[in-house]
């Protein structure tokens, strides 16, 4: 039996626990919202999570972004000095009016976690979402001598003075017409903004940041600016959007949207291991999001180092750039020219999943439930992937269901002789020894699903925003 407690620091859980990987598993708290509705304020739905899934296909979807994702805030004259060195990327063209998916791993080369980064004008940034990274970067300002100040604005679980606490509102939109709602919306001419680039604009007399941003595969837009003006801008979302279609979206619908985009989030941080990093663990406490880990699904590997991925496996790579002295520098270089493994998308086959929804009604213990559209029931879900012959080939994590495309998926990393588009292989779903102790985990028996490789995204239009050059500036 594990020990339910609190520890002082994760050092001291590292140290004191003698198996990470069965703790986590048994780890009875998430720490993201996703997994603890009752700590947002955002609803389940507002109509169905199918027509919202439908709707940033065929019309246009509003989500709101403002509860669940953490933000910091850097400003000194040693705050891009330290992003610098953390980060893979490069910041040879970094100026205020762009963003960046920012990745930071750890010496040996290891993804500790991925975040939004904003150039908000000199000196001046903030980081959304990426819990884990935006721990690491906190700690490096604080303790690394560097001249800068940070501002922490937890999301509203776990925020002291809740929703009101926020320093933002954050509403996403896309869709085939979110283009034309956003020029509409705006008061004047709207601005034309290049992928991962950003623009003051007016919206019913508010001052709102426009983040040219899209996981559909159109020209969506991020839109953000003090919380207490949240609600003025939605209502003239709505508004203009009433002719276009636009539909608001649930918790649901959107914690789904990895099941097309393809986003990989939030990896197991590859933070427990590195000797380097002990100091990093010895400030950061018990009760952060890599302390409450919680690794569900069917893998279990010897080692919590099993765990973790490089830039390669779940698709960051590209923006990485041997141009500046960083973290795990040399590690990644080590690793260019090794064989890597391959972000995947794995198409769950029809009758399998028929099988275990059957399951449930029978006399005998069922299968792991399905829950849609979402499927993943733990942070981070990690599944086994085989092959035909019984062999460890990938491991798979978000799974959920896709009114789009009308199938179960899964996301996936696999060993490279494995990633063809039509291969076939199998996923382990449902925990081994009937379930762990994880409370939203019942007892069930495992299925072994038959799946088909298919590519990542799996969503047509994203692919072919990405093959278009678009993403590329991020």
């Amino acid at each position: 039996m594990i020990e339910d407690r609190e520890y002082g620091s994760l050092e001291e859980l590292v140290t004191s626990v003698p198996d990470l990987v069965e703790y986590f598993a048994n780890n009875p708290s998430s720490p993201h919202a996703r997994n603890r509705p009752s700590a947002s304020p955002v609803p389940a739905e507002f109509t169905s999570w199918r027509d919202e899934q439908h709707a940033w296909r065929e019309t246009a979807v509003l989500f709101d972004q403002a509860h669940h994702m953490p933000e910091l805030f850097l400003q000194g004259p040693d705050a891009l000095k330290l992003l610098t060195y953390l980060g893979i990327n490069s910041f040879a063209n970094y100026q205020p009016g762009r963003a960046k998916q920012y990745i930071c791993c750890n010496h040996n080369g290891q993804v500790i976690g991925e975040s939004v980064l904003h150039y908000l004008g000199e000196d001046s940034f903030e980081l959304i979402s990426g819990m884990q990274l935006q721990d690491w970067v906190a700690f490096n300002a604080e303790t690394g001598g560097y001249d800068v100040t940070v501002r922490r604005d937890l999301q509203t679980a776990q925020n002291p003075d809740g929703p009101e606490g926020r320093t933002n509102f954050r509403f996403g939109m896309d869709g085939p017409n979110a283009e034309h709602i956003f020029t509409e919306v705006v008061e004047g001419a709207a601005p034309e903004i290049p992928f991962f680039r950003t623009a003051r604009v007016k919206i019913a007399g508010c001052d709102v940041m426009a983040l040219r941003h899209g996981m559909a595969g159109h020209k969506g837009v991020e839109l953000s600016g003090a919380y207490a003006d949240g609600p003025k801008v939605r209502e003239a979302l709505m508004k203009v959007g009433e002719k276009y279609g636009l539909t608001p979206a649930g918790r649901l619908a959107y914690f789904s949207s990895p099941s097309e985009g393809g986003w990989w989030a939030y990896p197991l941080p590859a933070v427990y291991t590195d000797p380097k990093l002990k100091a990093f663990r010895e400030w950061l406490p018990g009760t952060s999001w890599a302390a409450k880990a919680q690794l569900s699904g069917s893998l279990r590997l010897p080692d919590i180092e099993d765990y973790y991925v490089t830039p390669w496996d779940i698709g960051v790579n590209r923006p990485m750039r041997f141009d500046h002295d960083f973290v795990g520098r040399e590690a990644l270089e080590k690793m260019v020219d090794q064989p890597h493994r391959t972000k995947v998308t794995l198409v769950w086959n029809r009758e399998d999943v028929a099988a275990i929804n059957a399951s449930q009604d029978g006399p005998d213990l069922p299968y792991k439930k399905i829950e849609y559209p979402v499927a993943s029931y733990g942070f981070p879900q990690t599944d086994a992937v085989r092959d035909p012959d019984g062999r460890l080939v990938g491991m798979a994590g978000f799974c959920g269901y896709t009114a789009n495309e009308d199938n179960m998926v899964s996301l996936a990393v696999v060993d490279a002789e494995h990633a063809a588009i039509g291969t076939e292989v199998t996923l382990v779903w449902g925990e081994p020894d009937g379930g762990s102790r994880k409370p939203q985990v019942e007892r069930h028996r495992q299925f072994e699903v038959r799946a088909t490789v298919a590519p990542a995204p799996y969503a047509e239009a994203v692919r072919r925003m990405k093959a278009e050059g678009i993403g590329k500036a991020a």
